[in-house]
């Protein structure tokens, strides 16, 4: 029997009458192939099951939710991938109803695709829910899928991008009549999840009413994203809310507006298009896992280059400001500066760049915010900021310009001491290369964060630098006191009193002790960067860092 199932051979008469009827077709004169070594029929049928999974939730939902603005899921992943790149996992996961005689006749796909594909030639993981078929929650093959995407992205050691629209597997009450009990809650993978935060760079877009647990899903990553008018996202939506007395729209609730500036996501996008775009460039900054290193990009800059514009950019007046962001554009490569959360903790400015093709981490003041202090949102945003580049062993660059922490009423009910010590011990937790820029003030606790002091000081400082225990203009009131209370011209010995202090308050001073390394012209801060970067690169280390990510 087995010698008459060897395809090539032709088929003996004793054979055929021993097989099932209909098991064989026979050709006079040709070759036979039995039915069970061919497998066409199921390829077709495999086709087949595809192709339904491919119209997601029918016609009439994917019209709808196109009429929303939003792209299907298929569609995202198609957008953000490199051409051709994907290869879906679980691409007939689902539910099928089958004819008496076996064949499909309908089939509705679980709402969770994903797969492998490719940016910038560089394998990624992608995992997207498909809100056209039940609003995107999943049963439990879709919970199981999610599971294992996120298990793939940890164990081949690929970056994890979740494209996040619905409830991400989150519950409803219409599963308790379906199943006929309750269950204890238990959040899918929720292990793998945190072990990737440690492993993997993963980046997170809402894309549309983002609920529960997949909002959970968009924060607990290390680079988020909402779109602006299309998504929202909540810990439970209005229908939930309004039984707390508060009647909202899913806009006024959760839009971007709100968490875009809280801090809860990183940055709002105009468009999926650029949710997409920023997915890419920020993960170009990163290496594949923390196994390795961020790869070198494009050298298409003069490391040498110099801005003139730096020699006149800071005024000599203390009490104007000026724009930081113009001092990055200047010394890293030619646009290549990614900001991250701009909208929140605004005092501080967070952003990946190159400096001679090499990645790294920017982290800087604004002087238009707050003179630059440091208050409670700032502080969250720099643990976070300074976790990813750890996390990533990306060299850090500190712009520092920090009047110290915010003061007042409003910044000691925010506990901004609490949390701006919590921002000092993440850097004092750093490990990665580090180098400081001095461009003007450094005041206080929150300015002597601007690096560990027990680490070699790789720091440079500009002509503008001010620096002290506090600034001279506030600390003149507190420390003469007594003297400026018994004067006959308060106001003249003030003055008398802040031009003695001028005088010691110069940088020069400072560095003929030896307090600061070394004062450069603004204009060659560039060559010091980039030259750092060169001797920063080698000495990055591979691995998981001590301290973790704290999402």
């Amino acid at each position: 029997m087995d010698k008459c199932r060897r395809i090539g051979q032709p088929l003996p008469a004793a054979c055929v009458e021993r097989l099932a009827v209909g098991a064989t077709r026979h050709v006079p004169g040709n070759r036979w192939v039995g039915l069970r070594m061919s497998w066409e029929d199921s390829v077709r049928e495999l086709e087949a099951r595809k192709a339904l999974a491919q119209q997601m939730g029918g016609e009439e939902r994917v019209a709808k939710h196109r009429s929303l603005g939003k792209l299907t899921v298929r569609e995202r992943i198609e957008g953000l991938l490199d051409p051709g790149s994907f290869h879906e996992i679980g691409s007939i996961t689902g539910s099928a109803v089958h004819g008496e005689d076996g064949q499909v006749q309908s089939f509705v796909p679980v709402p969770f695709v994903f797969g492998r594909g490719a940016i910038d030639g560089r394998p990624v993981v992608v995992a997207g829910d498909d809100f056209t078929v039940r609003g995107g929650s999943a049963d439990m093959a879709g919970k199981r899928k999610q599971e294992v995407a996120e298990q793939m992205a940890l164990e081949l050691r690929l970056p994890m991008i979740r494209l996040v629209d619905g409830s991400g597997g989150g519950g409803s009450v219409k599963t308790y009549e379906q199943t006929g009990f309750t269950y204890v809650p238990a959040n899918p993978a929720w292990d793998l999840v945190v072990a990737n935060l440690q492993t993997v760079p993963v980046v997170a877009l809402a894309l549309g009413s983002v609920a529960g647990l997949g909002a959970a899903r968009v924060v607990t990553s290390h680079y988020s994203m909402i779109v602006k008018g299309t998504a929202q996202m909540f810990t439970a939506g209005p229908p939930v809310v309004k039984q707390i007395g508060e009647d909202l729209t899913k806009e006024e609730l959760g839009g971007s507006h709100i968490h875009a500036t809280n801090g809860a996501v990183d940055d709002e996008v105009a468009s999926e298009a650029e949710g997409f775009q920023r997915a890419r460039q920020f993960l170009s900054y990163l290496p594949s896992s923390v196994h390795d290193v961020p790869p070198r990009g494009p050298v298409r800059d003069d490391p040498a280059r110099r801005e003139e514009r730096l020699i006149r950019i800071v005024p000599q007046s203390r009490r104007q400001v000026y724009k930081m962001r113009s001092i990055i554009e200047a010394v890293v490569d030619t646009g290549s500066f990614l900001e991250i959360g701009r909208q929140h903790g605004r005092s501080s400015i967070c952003g990946l760049a190159r400096l001679d093709g090499w990645p790294v981490a920017i982290l800087a003041s604004d002087p238009y915010v707050y003179g630059g202090a440091w208050t409670a949102e700032s502080s969250q945003k720099v643990i976070r900021f300074i976790d990813l580049a750890e996390t990533f062993h990306l060299p850090v660059v500190h712009l520092v310009d920090v009047p110290g922490f915010r003061i007042g009423l409003d910044a000691e009910k925010a506990a901004t001491i609490r949390h701006g010590a919590r921002a000092l011990t993440a850097i004092y937790q750093a490990q990665g290369p580090w180098c400081t820029i001095l461009i003007r003030k450094a005041f206080g606790v929150a300015g002597a964060a601007m690096h560990n002091a027990a680490r070699l000081p790789f720091r440079y400082a500009w002509p503008s630098g001010d620096w002290g225990s506090l600034p001279l203009e506030g600390g003149i009131e507190a420390a003469y006191r007594r003297e400026l209370d018994a004067a006959e011209d308060p106001v003249a010995l003030r003055a008398e009193i802040e031009g003695r202090l001028n005088r010691v308050r110069s940088p020069f001073r400072t560095a003929e002790k030896f307090g600061i390394e070394e004062i450069i012209d603004p204009r060659d801060t560039r060559r010091v960067l980039c030259e750092f970067a060169n001797l920063a690169a080698p000495l990055r280390g591979r691995g998981t860092r001590g301290a973790g990510y704290r999402p």
